[in-house]
Formats: C-alpha cells, structure tokens, sequence
C-alpha cells in the first residue's frame, strides 16, 4: 500500500513557513508503517529550501520517505507550484472532511484497512479491546 502524506498541519503542527513542534506520535507512526512495508510519500506544497528543511527534519529523526511528492523516487516534478495528482492508496492529510485522527487512530485505520465510520462505531474495538469515544458530529447530533 502507498500512502501520500502531508507534512504541515499533519506531521508537525502549522506554522508554516516555519517547522512547527510534531505532533505527538506522528513520527514514531510513519516509521511503524515504513517497517511494515508501506511504502510512505511526502506530499507537501512547500518547495526548494523549505521543502528540503522538511525533508531534513524527518531525516534527522530516523523517517525517509519512499518519494517526495512524485509517484516514485525517480520522477521529477517540473514545474513550480503544479499539481501534484499521485497514484497512491490514501492520503493522510489535517484537511481531511472531521480533521486528522489522532496517530493512534491512524495506525489502526491504516493496518486493519478501517474506514472512519468503521472505527468509531459502537461496535469496534481495537486490538487491546477499547471501543473509541464518539466524534463531535455523533455526540453533538446523537448518531
């Protein structure tokens, strides 16, 4: 499975064009998938210097990523500010329709192949048999 994934607002907190502090578990999370053969993109819009201070800063923490926002370590991406259309599986990204999970949450999502809905129904539990508390929309509209 490929998975494209966001490095602003989603793998450190917004403050771009600076790097924000990482959210709690986000690195430690990416580098579990890597090991089990995900293969990880970094799909950011930053670019040059700033891209590269990005890249930098997961390196320095033990992360490298299999592309950097291109389909696969070879292509390159020519024009500033194009859009980058990848052939991936998901997209973990903090612009998601209900916000970014937390990495816990994330985790289980992508290794047991969960939806969202799947995961915060009454019915699921995870693998230590905890049911996960509802999401706003469910205790603000009952569902």
């Amino acid at each position: 499975m490929t998975i494209a994934v966001d490095f602003d607002g989603t793998i450190v907190e917004h403050k771009y064009p600076e790097i924000g502090r990482e959210i709690p578990f986000a690195i430690e999370t990416l580098k579990r998938l890597k090991s089990k053969n995900y293969k990880l993109i970094l799909w950011t819009a930053r670019e040059g210097k700033l891209l590269e201070d990005a890249v930098n800063y997961c390196k320095e923490r033990g992360l490298e990523f299999y592309a950097i926002n291109a389909d696969s370590p070879d292509a390159i991406v020519q024009e500033k500010h194009a859009a980058r259309k990848l052939k991936v599986d998901m997209f973990i990204d903090d612009r998601n329709l209900g916000g970014l999970p937390d990495w816990g949450v994330i985790y289980q999502m992508v290794t047991r192949r969960l939806s969202y809905e799947q995961i915060y129904s009454p019915e699921y539990q995870d693998e230590y048999g905890h049911h996960h508390k509802k999401g706003f929309f469910e205790r603000l509209f009952g569902k």
